[in-house]
């Protein structure tokens, strides 16, 4: 009798665009830890990727600067992704969020660029856009709702919105960990020594970065979405959230509730949960899975 041989299937690549920033390194950890992939990193430092390396075994392409886009391409051509994450955006909390020429460049013509590169080598673009397209006037924003930002971050990330060819946008919004640095909400409210303001009226419906990684891997992947979705959890005031994160990280400094600053752009998940199943989980569950990564790699 004649033994055949049985084949493995190969595993599919994924390649992260900006695998150091805050959603690029969650992505990193996870999928590089649960097997299902071969997973690849960009970054422009050596230094980082080298060090991202030796920590989660993973291969990290380095000098790799979104503006020289001929290297990226140079970097998909070669490594052949399956699926490629776009985690590189200019965030409205830094200086480079008023060079106005840089931001249209990277948040809205990247994505298109890379949807084009990503449909010439039969690779699918997941890209990641924000709640920030919106003024936050009225809240429970669907995603036929007409984008009204009136910055710059909010009308470059809407044009750079990218829901054809099969590819996907998940317009969301993320708390968690940076690597180096503490612009973030939660490393910013842990730095603080003295008392902050917890704003009642200021609604957030996003997820942590260590949840978004989970959701992609057991909700978007296996539904093949493509098309524009929005991604959200329960919405939550700014207040309740920092006081939520203070009890599960052991912190004491005192939040004052305020009124003083209302704004709600939280997003209506209801056809991304219809066509996955998803059900979110409480924020109390949400941020001891953002603790757990924090303890685990910081």
């Amino acid at each position: 009798m004649r033994l055949v041989k049985r084949q493995i299937p190969m595993r599919k690549k994924i390649l992260i665009v900006g695998a150091n920033g805050m959603l690029g390194s969650s992505l990193l950890r996870y999928f590089s830890s649960i097997g299902d992939y071969e997973v690849l990193g960009t970054t422009r430092s050596m230094v980082v990727a080298k060090q991202l390396e030796q920590k989660h075994n993973v291969k990290i392409i380095d000098n790799v600067d979104v503006i020289d886009f001929k290297r990226l391409e140079t970097v998909v051509v070669e490594h052949k992704p399956n699926i490629v994450f776009n985690c590189v955006g200019i965030i409205k909390q830094l200086d480079a969020a008023k060079n106005n020429i840089l931001s249209i460049e990277i948040n809205s013509l990247l994505p298109h660029k890379l949807a084009q590169l990503c449909s010439a080598h039969s690779a699918k673009l997941i890209h990641f856009s924000t709640d920030c397209i919106f003024k936050g006037t009225k809240g429970n924003y669907v995603e036929d709702d007409e984008s009204d930002a009136i910055d710059l971050y909010g009308k470059s990330k809407f044009l750079g919105e990218v829901e054809y060819n099969g590819h996907l946008t998940l317009r969301t919004s993320i708390i968690g960990h940076e690597l180096g640095s503490n612009h973030s909400l939660v490393d910013w409210f842990l730095s603080q020594k003295k008392s902050v303001k917890g704003f009642t009226n200021a609604i957030f419906s996003g997820l942590p970065t260590c949840y978004m990684a989970e959701v992609i891997h057991k909700y978007v992947l296996p539904n093949n979405l493509a098309g524009l979705f929005h991604l959200s959890v329960e919405p939550i005031s700014k207040y309740d959230l920092l006081n939520i994160i203070k009890i599960v990280y052991g912190v004491s400094t005192d939040i004052e509730p305020t009124n003083e600053f209302k704004i709600d752009r939280s997003l209506n998940s209801t056809l991304f949960r219809n066509k996955t199943n998803f059900v979110p989980e409480s924020w109390d569950k949400l941020i001891e899975k953002m603790k757990d990564e924090y303890n685990k790699y910081f």
